[in-house]
Formats: structure tokens, C-alpha cells, sequence
């Protein structure tokens, strides 16, 4: 064999250790006792997992921080992005993008959807960016694209157009973002012919805010029904469940379930920006969906990065292991289960979501292997713990060298 990483926990079962054998691009053993490759890795026990999954993050506007007056809000935050785009090119997009890449890359992302977004005002120009730098990262990670319209759709002409023109040009997913829209269910309706129309999947922000009265996500459940769309349907940011009440919640999600959509909950930026308008004499509420009590509902859910060092989130390493812990310690997890379907939420739950079909470490498919300084998902998820190794492929992408501790003679 090419490759053997030996004694590893798989996330699927950390209490046993096995060895994992790489011949080419594929897995093709997994068992206790392989006799060492051409390459061997003695890994102590450590975690394995296919790396990460970014379920939600947008290339196309990363990266412009030092472009943009931070007033915060996601009013302020759309307005400040779309007077910039005018100044977009295509070659800005690529190498900004590129620039969260590889970001994303050295913390052990391996998969990616990202959201791209089209208007009169950025025509094509963000997708052919994007496009670009996708390509040249193609050796270290799979990113697929969903095409979208921040600055609404019905509202806006000539944004439909483009959303198809991308859409025939092989984006996977569409997307939406109806709370910007004037006519909020006609948006969505749209967004789900077009789905029909080139048989993608949909990947919605949705209900983003603080009220949970009137919510979209009603809407959804019907036309995800109504077109038979169930297990191809996702939901980012639904910020506004987190003000309902919880057995309202609860009851939503039984829905949410049964239809057959995902939700996914951007905590970085779903923290920096709701509230915003909070006057009460009171500590700011959080504003970040605890959507690990809709997953025991049935739902399944991801956590995602979202915005990388621009007005909508002006931080960012691209570390879904970060994002895994910054939701843990905001909803107040402590529970080794829950903490460990948080690293799930990264992982296994994101790659069903995007319906990845050659995800996961069991032989036959991809060699995509990330090793992680931890024995055990959730304490990975406690201590944040870092990536070793990655290979995609069966070929290494890249070493991470642990600190080293300089101790007194």
C-alpha cells in the first residue's frame, strides 16, 4: 500500500483503534494489524475523520475588512457589500477567495458548498472568480457552488437571468435570501422551480432575525412538500427560532423533520450581528438558534463558518472546529454526546446535508483523511483541537507541527 495511518479512532467508533490503508487515490483496508506502507504514520490513538465539511460560506465577498466601514447590523452589512461589488473582478474575487482556500484548507476542510451571489450590479463576475480559484484548489478540496440573491430577486431585474445562466453553467445549488425580497414567498417559489427546473439542491438564508412571528420557514415546509424536495432542502441562519418559545420550537422542528429539511447555523456571524437594535436594560441576548435540541427532533443540522473578515462577520480563520466550540460554549453545551454530534455538525451531518455520496472513511472511497490531536470527538470539540495531517486523495496536502514544550534541565 501507498499509505497507513496506524492506530487511529474513527469518529464512528473512537473506542477502537485500527489502521487504515491507502492504495492510489482510494481506502482500501481498515482493520487493526495492516503491515506498514511504502508511507507508515504511527498516529497514538489520535481521531480520523474524511475532513471537515463546510456546509455555508461565501468566497465571493471574503476577505474585503480593510475595504469596508465596520457600522455593524446586517442592514449596514448588505448596503456596505453592495456598494463595493461595482469594483469587483473577476481576478479580485479569485485571489481573495483563494486566500480562504487555503485557509480553510490548512484547518482540514476537504469539502466545501460555498454561496455566490449575482445581481445587475456583480453580473457573473463573483461566479467566474469563484469558478476560477475552485479550479486551481481542485487537488486539496471539492467546492460546489450556490448561486443566490442577497439584494433579492422579484425586486430586482435581471437577477433571475443570472441566477439561471449560472445555474445552466453547473452551480449545484440554489439559493435565497427572501427577508431582502418584496415579495418574500414569491422568491422562494422561484427558487424552487428553478430547482425543479435543473434538479439542484436548495440552500436558503432564511428567517434572519430577531422576531419569531410570521416566519418564512412555514412557506418552506409547504414548497419543499409540494415539490417533493424533502432531504435536498437546507435553511441557514433561522436566527429568529431562537426567540421562540420552546415548545414551539420543538413542535417546528418535528416539522422541519418530517419535510425533510436541514437547517444550518452560522455562529460567528449570527452572534456579531443580531441584536443589534437591543435597548433593554438587560445583557444582549445571543441571537444563535440551539439547534442541537431541533436535531434531537429529527432534523438534520450543520454548523458553518459563513463570512470570513468582512462587515457581515469581521473575523475568521476558516476553522470549523473553532465553529464547533464557539456553538458549544454559546448554547451551553456540556453533555460528551451533544458535544461530540457538534463535531458531527462539522462533519458526518454536513456531508448528508450536501448529500455527498463518496464521503467517509470506509474502503472504496476517496482517500481524504484529516488527523486531529484528540482520542475522542467530543473533548476535539473541548480542547479545539488541531489538525495533524491531511491528505485528499491519498496525497498530502498538509503537516501541522504540534507545540513543542521546552521544559527546565
Amino acid at each position: 500500500m501507498d499509505l497507513t495511518l496506524h492506530d487511529v479512532r474513527l469518529i464512528s467508533d473512537p473506542t477502537t483503534p485500527v489502521d487504515i490503508g491507502v492504495a492510489g487515490e482510494k481506502i482500501v483496508e481498515i482493520r487493526p494489524g495492516l503491515a506498514r506502507g511504502d508511507r507508515a504514520l504511527d498516529l497514538g490513538g489520535r481521531l480520523v475523520l474524511p475532513g471537515f465539511c463546510e456546509t455555508h460560506i461565501h468566497l465571493d465577498k471574503s476577505c474585503i475588512l480593510d475595504r469596508c466601514a465596520m457600522r455593524g447590523g446586517l442592514d449596514e452589512a448588505i448596503k456596505e457589500v453592495a456598494g463595493l461589488k461595482s469594483a469587483f473582478t473577476e481576478e479580485d474575487v479569485a485571489e481573495r477567495a483563494k486566500r480562504t482556500l487555503r485557509k480553510a484548507v490548512l484547518n482540514g476542510t476537504t469539502r466545501m458548498r460555498t454561496h455566490c451571489e449575482t445581481d445587475p450590479t456583480i453580473g457573473l463576475r463573483g461566479y467566474e472568480g469563484v469558478k476560477a480559484a475552485i479550479k486551481e484548489w481542485a487537488w486539496a478540496i471539492d467546492v460546489t457552488v450556490c448561486i443566490f440573491p442577497q439584494e433579492g430577486l422579484l425586486n430586482n431585474p435581471g437577477t433571475d437571468e443570472l441566477m439561471v445562466a449560472a445555474l445552466k453553467d453547473g452551480a449545484k445549488a440554489v439559493g435565497a435570501a427572501p427577508y431582502v425580497d418584496s415579495d418574500s414567498r414569491g422568491q422562494i417559489e422561484r427558487v424552487f422551480e428553478m430547482a425543479r427546473e435543473f434538479d439542484v439542491d436548495v440552500d436558503m438564508h432564511l428567517d434572519f432575525g430577531n422576531d419569531p412571528e410570521g416566519l418564512d420557514i412555514e412557506h418552506v415546509i409547504r414548497c419543499t412538500e409540494a415539490h417533493g424536495w424533502g432531504g435536498r432542502v437546507t435553511c441557514g441562519h433561522v436566527t429568529r427560532f431562537a426567540q421562540m418559545a420552546p415548545a414551539k420550537m420543538i413542535d417546528l422542528a418535528r416539522r422541519v423533520a418530517d419535510a425533510g429539511i436541514a437547517l444550518t447555523i452560522l455562529p460567528a456571524t449570527d452572534l456579531f450581528l443580531m441584536h443589534r437594535d437591543h435597548t433593554a436594560n438587560t445583557s444582549v441576548p445571543r441571537g444563535v438558534t440551539p439547534v442541537h435540541l431541533m436535531a434531537a427532533e429529527g432534523v438534520n443540522c450543520s454548523l458553518s463558518t459563513n463570512n470570513v473578515l468582512n462587515p457581515f462577520t469581521p473575523f475568521g480563520d476558516c476553522s470549523l472546529i473553532r465553529m464547533a466550540n464557539l456553538y458549544a460554549n454559546t448554547c451551553q453545551i456540556g453533555s460528551r454526546d451533544v458535544m461530540a454530534d457538534c463535531l458531527s455538525m462539522v462533519s458526518t451531518r454536513s456531508a448528508e446535508l450536501m448529500n455527498l455520496t463518496d464521503y467517509g472513511l470506509v474502503p472504496g472511497n476517496p482517500a481524504d483523511i484529516v488527523v486531529l490531536d484528540a482520542t475522542d470527538p467530543a473533548m476535539a470539540v473541548a480542547e479545539l483541537a488541531q489538525p495533524m495531517y491531511g491528505f485528499k486523495n491519498g496525497r498530502p496536502v498538509f503537516t501541522r507541527a504540534l507545540p513543542e514544550l521546552h521544559l527546565p534541565n
